[in-house]
């Protein structure tokens, strides 16, 4: 028996060397995203009084919430910042009462509004029942066709 345990001894001392080695390697990641050019942290845009911007491409989406993005139309707008100057991350608050499973009376997102009288670092998320048709642009055309 004494040959088995000093077998276990061997391999607890080895696994625990194993172990040892890659959390020392780990310390010295850092995330690049964390640090990029041109993005500001919310909180220094607030302590300096910036002000922030609603980039305007996004304030057009019709985005119907709880969707994939691959519905949208534009889905290049997806790729631009939100807010001017870029942040690295900022609340948004929705309409107060809604639970995760409850119908959204309305479905689709109209916009974001910065008021910094209310909340320097979220947005306030407005919602609408209905989303521009498909052929939103054919609809405006139309009306000016029928006014002439």
């Amino acid at each position: 028996m004494s040959t088995d345990t000093a077998d276990l001894t061997k391999v607890d001392s080895a696994v625990s060397g194993l172990s040892s080695s890659p959390i020392e390697e780990k310390k010295g990641h850092r995330r690049a995203s964390s640090s990029a050019a041109g993005v500001y942290n919310i909180n220094d845009l607030e302590k300096e009084g910036k002000e922030l911007q609603i980039a305007k491409e996004t304030q057009k989406l019709n985005w119907k919430l709880n969707t994939s993005p691959a519905t949208l139309d534009d889905k290049d707008t997806l790729k631009k910042f939100l807010t001017i100057p870029p942040v690295k991350k900022i609340d948004l608050h929705f309409p107060l009462g809604l639970e995760a499973d409850d119908e959204l009376d309305l479905p689709v997102l109209a916009g974001f509004e910065w008021d910094s009288t209310i909340s320097w670092t979220s947005l306030l998320v407005h919602q609408k029942k209905e989303g521009a048709p498909a052929g939103g642009g054919k609809k405006k055309n139309k009306k000016g066709d029928s006014d002439e």
